[in-house]
């Protein structure tokens, strides 16, 4: 029976919107063609999306697995070790990357990654922190005290959506990290996602400290919802100072494409995620800094929508404007 021991593991961590996903799929197009990959995800929100949008990866020895619903190491971890180790016994992998959420607390996971139970199951590599520069003129941001913690733990720093930027921001960055007393981390500049897979071979530098855990929990992890035979399903959350909602729907239900890409430009929310069947096929869709940006998939089994703000007015207009728009007729069976 193949054992499962000293695989290289990686979480890929950064502030909400930054491309973390994206630049996972890019990982998974490189992956080496005989190996076996597994990737472990959290969101914020209930409803599950990263899943689906990365699924398109699967298939190529790619397994994926999410715990939806707050950060993974709350409860003391029990839902991440839960979903981590149903992982690792059916991918068998020889490459664990981990997603955790923007809101999430990366010391943590690594805390949990790094104890006995996991010693000799998990090798922990570099942990890639992702950055947006532009960010950093919103003290928000700045002053995150969750995005400094996942600088401070970065092995390797990387500038995302660099093509996007006006001028030339290095020096922000640079700044910015001397502030955080941040020293000699390394940094790679990186567009639409593309980086070295070699950088996931650097090693992890993390010293795990004596077990603290002492910020707000949201909701308990959960398994992602499964779709309502009719209608949707509406599932919130709130935690961190901000607040979710998502929905998940029907198979049966199809949208129109032209509505949908017209709607979810119009919001001003500070990220949104979805995965919509349309009449045009299947697309995933990503909204954040006020762009909207679409992919096509090979494949969908249901559609999802969910977003965060931390403005509840926004909140609940856009609640309004989405079930009214898209007929989200909430079933509870």
């Amino acid at each position: 029976m193949f054992k499962v021991e000293h695989v290289p593991t990686n979480i890929i961590t950064g502030a909400l919107g930054v491309g973390k996903t994206t630049l996972i799929q890019t990982l998974l197009e490189q992956k080496p063609e005989h190996e076996r990959w597994a990737v472990l995800v959290n969101e914020f929100g209930e409803i599950g999306i990263d899943g689906a949008l990365l699924s398109n990866n699967e298939g190529n020895s790619v397994f994926i697995r999410e715990v939806p619903g707050g950060c993974m190491c709350c409860s003391s971890g029990l839902p991440m070790q839960i979903a981590l180790n149903m992982l690792l016994a059916k991918a068998k992998p020889h490459r664990l990357l981990i997603e955790p959420t923007g809101l999430g607390h990366p010391k943590e996971v690594l805390q949990t990654l790094t104890a006995e139970h996991y010693r000799d199951i998990l090798d922990v590599n570099a942990t890639l922190t992702l950055v947006d520069i532009r960010k950093l003129v919103d003290k928000r941001w700045r002053e995150h005290p969750t995005f400094q913690e996942q600088l401070h733990i970065a092995d390797h720093i990387i500038a995302t959506k660099s093509d996007l930027y006006d001028g030339d921001l290095a020096d922000i960055l640079e700044d910015y990290l001397d502030e955080l007393g941040v020293d000699n981390t390394p940094i790679t500049y990186s567009n639409e996602g593309q980086i070295d897979i070699e950088l996931l071979e650097s090693e992890s530098t993390f010293s795990p400290p004596p077990s603290e855990h002492h910020h707000a929990h949201l909701s308990n992890a959960q398994s992602t919802v499964d779709a309502p035979p009719v209608g949707s399903i509406k599932i919130e959350n709130s935690g961190e100072g901000y607040f979710s909602c998502g929905w998940v729907c029907a198979p049966s239900k199809k949208f129109n494409y032209k509505h949908v890409v017209e709607t979810l430009a119009s919001l001003g929310v500070e990220r949104l995620k979805a995965v919509m069947r349309t009449e045009q096929g299947e697309f995933g869709f990503n909204l954040s800094d006020g762009e909207l940006i679409e992919t096509r998939l090979e494949q969908a089994i249901d559609s999802r929508i969910e977003f965060l703000t931390q403005d509840q007015t926004l909140a609940k207009q856009t609640i309004n404007k989405l079930e009214s728009v898209f007929d989200l007729t909430d079933f509870t069976g």
